[in-house]
């Protein structure tokens, strides 16, 4: 079973976002919540509240313990890009696009190998 959180439309560059998104994939949720807080990256305390927002979900809504999670998907999107202007010389103006993000991380226990 796999339990999902997600955070949308995040003002940070999924780019960004990814980097950070890269080191968690498929470890435990402790070792993952260990790497985000010692990452000095913005993106880090972003990810680790919904990784830790998914944790929650997996404890309160299917009655799974926190110890046997691991991070089974994580992958970060692209949402709206919002244009804005600045001034440049001459009276012209520069389009910046600020980009938003969707983070999303997956959470599900370990399958175990009974042979």
């Amino acid at each position: 079973m796999e339990v999902k959180a997600s955070a949308r439309y995040v003002r940070i560059a999924p780019r960004k976002v990814r980097i950070v998104v890269d080191l968690i994939r498929g470890k435990a949720v402790g070792e993952a919540l260990a790497i985000l807080r010692n990452t000095p990256r913005a993106a880090s305390p972003l990810v680790e509240k919904v990784l830790k927002s998914a944790v929650a979900n997996a404890e309160h809504n299917y009655d799974l313990k926190a110890d046997n999670l691991f991070v089974t998907k994580a992958y970060v999107d692209q949402g709206p890009t919002l244009k804005r202007y600045r001034p440049r010389a001459r009276g012209m103006a520069a389009r910046i696009h600020k980009k938003t993000s969707h983070i999303t991380v997956m959470v599900g226990e370990k399958q175990r190998r009974d042979n």
